[in-house]
């Protein structure tokens, strides 16, 4: 009975921790506050068991409470997890200063990101010198579908990997723009890699024109990007753009090619 008891309190922590993990995710997923019923409706659990919990969370300071005490966020301890990872992160720390170097080159803002699951994520960011600019910051995650850097990442992936991490749902529309039906994706994947970069045209925000290349290096699936509005986009700023991008992934991975040597 002893080992019966034994179990069954290493499976309930087990529970315990596959739910702080779900709760993390849901509020990182986006920028809205969650009452406790709305966390548990979300995430099918019980509010017996969530109350406790998520006011533990908010104690440590992962989850953070409004000004109303009764919807929560993310706390500072997320926040630095969070800064902890990129700070550590190879590829980031390696790709620094060809970043820079893409942004002077274009003067444009230029962003490093990662797949993950069927979105990606903004993991460094160079501003853009002109005040008209896209909104962005590091740690967002943004449908891959619907960015150059996501698609430039899918593009590398056999058709069969693809689907799996697009799954089987709607692809959902961030602008009129965005490209949800899937034979007109796949189209577009394919011109991306028979040029060598991918282009979202307001796909993800209206106006908004951005392209990217995907990184061969660092083991995981990367790529850089430069989004500018399309009020300056003319053939001259694309084609040193698309230069300027393609010869930072070179230099990117050449790094990363060293350090994996």
């Amino acid at each position: 009975m002893g080992e019966d008891v034994g179990g069954s309190s290493a499976r309930g922590g087990v529970k315990s921790s596959l739910r702080t993990l779900e709760i993390l995710e849901l509020l990182a997923a986006d920028d809205e506050r969650r009452s406790i019923a709305d966390i548990g409706r979300e995430l099918g659990i019980p509010r017996s068991s969530l109350h406790g919990l998520v006011h533990t969370m908010a104690a440590r300071g992962w989850l953070q409470a409004d000004s109303s005490g009764t919807r929560y966020g993310l706390g500072i301890r997320s926040l630095l997890a969070g800064t902890s990872y990129i700070a550590t992160d190879d590829v980031v720390a390696l790709s620094a200063a060809t970043l820079d170097q893409i942004a002077d080159r274009t003067g444009e803002t230029i962003h490093l990101g990662r797949l993950d699951g069927r979105d990606v994520v903004y993991l460094a960011k160079r501003e853009s010198v002109h005040p008209l600019r896209m909104y962005s910051a590091v740690g967002r995650r943004l449908p891959a579908h619907a960015t150059a850097l996501g698609k430039a990442l899918l593009a590398r992936l056999e058709p069969e990997e693809r689907a799996e991490v697009l799954g089987q749902g709607p692809l959902p529309a961030l602008t009129p723009a965005t490209i949800v039906d899937p034979g007109r994706l796949e189209d577009d994947l394919r011109e991306a890699v028979s040029r060598g970069f991918a282009v979202d045209h307001g796909e993800n925000s209206p106006g908004i024109t951005c392209f990217a290349v995907a990184l061969a290096g660092g083991g995981v699936a990367n790529a850089i990007s430069c989004s500018l509005p399309d009020s300056r986009l003319d053939d001259a700023h694309r084609a040193e753009v698309v230069a300027a991008l393609t010869d930072g992934a070179r230099q990117i991975d050449a790094l990363l090619g060293r350090r994996e040597a």
